[in-house]
């Protein structure tokens, strides 16, 4: 794009955010002189956009009134993703945008969205939470994590149906206090009044969702992101792994995705850690150990020693250059 017709674009951006603004800040604004803000004026009248010119001590610039650029022609998936990008770009380190470009790249693109998608794509925004840099989401379609977000945000009620993990399907009465995206999946964490209880759910397992009338009240302390990671480390599963670190706490925590596993200090042996994990399957649990590139000794279950001396057996022969 030339650089004098993104200044007319940035022009326009300035004039659609309301008020008169002089030649001179403009001017500033533009990293020009006022000649150039008239020729930039003179364009614009020219593209048919209606920009007012306001004689006296206080004038300036401004849009005519009534004017509003054309919505941004995006379904709510579109928008959402382009949304998503913005905040997880800076939040997550992908992007090194700052928290003040990352505001107004959301506001332009909020001020320009049909109203209901905006008011959505807003609620969304306030109650989402992102722990840490995440692969594809997939599973949760965008109708589905809006309504959940409004509902959040509004503090109503919803009934979903719910499918567990082995198939069981039943009716939920959620009061949601939450959305958080991790590790490649969206979940909604609140107060379960069909158990009574604090729950997770996955929202790609949820389906027909309805917001009720009523309204609740949240904790004002309830961490949603801690709520989920606690409860993906406690969910059972075919195996349950406990492994004997050397090191800290903090320092194998770090080096563990948030949410896969549980550390805790071992009194009895300083310097040492326990690390309790579960899974479905063995099979990546060995190399996730050797990355930690710190002694361990496995305590359970059984078979997982011998998939560790499996890997060591590969990670040897490659090492002798050996197929």
């Amino acid at each position: 794009m030339a650089r004098s017709t993104a200044r007319v674009l940035v022009l326009l951006e300035v004039l659609q955010s309301g008020g008169t603004h002089t030649a001179a800040a403009l001017a500033r604004r533009l990293e020009v002189d006022e000649r150039t803000v008239r020729r930039y004026i003179a364009q614009l009248v020219e593209m048919d956009v209606p920009v007012e010119t306001v004689r006296g001590r206080y004038g300036g610039y401004r849009l005519g009134v009534g004017y509003r650029m054309p919505p941004l022609m995006l379904t709510d998936d579109e928008a959402m993703a382009v949304l998503l990008g913005l905040v997880a770009g800076r939040r997550t380190g992908l992007v090194g945008a700052s928290p003040a470009a990352e505001e107004s790249a959301t506001a332009k693109v909020l001020r320009v969205l049909p109203a209901r998608t905006r008011r959505r794509l807003d609620a969304l925004l306030a109650t989402l939470d992102l722990p840490a840099v995440a692969r594809s989401f997939e599973g949760a379609d965008a109708q589905t994590i809006l309504l959940l977000a409004a509902a959040a945000r509004q503090r109503h009620p919803v009934v979903f149906g719910h499918r567990s993990r082995e198939g069981a399907v039943s009716e939920r009465t959620l009061l949601p206090y939450g959305l958080v995206a991790h590790a490649g999946r969206w979940y909604v964490a609140g107060h379960d009044a069909t158990r009574g209880e604090i729950r997770t759910f996955r929202l790609d397992r949820i389906s027909a969702p309805t917001v009720r009338d009523g309204t609740f009240a949240a904790p004002d302390d309830f961490d949603t992101v801690a709520a989920v990671l606690d409860s993906l480390a406690s969910t059972p599963w075919r195996h349950e792994v406990a492994v004997r670190v050397q090191g800290t706490r903090a320092g194998i925590s770090a080096r563990l995705r948030p949410g896969l596993a549980r550390v805790d200090e071992l009194p009895d042996e300083p310097g040492w850690v326990r690390v309790e994990l579960r899974a479905e399957s063995l099979d990546w649990v060995p190399a996730v150990l050797a990355g930690l590139d710190t002694p361990f000794i496995v305590e359970r279950p059984v078979e997982l020693r011998g998939l560790v001396g499996q890997l060591a057996d590969r990670l040897r022969a490659a090492a002798d250059g050996e197929l």
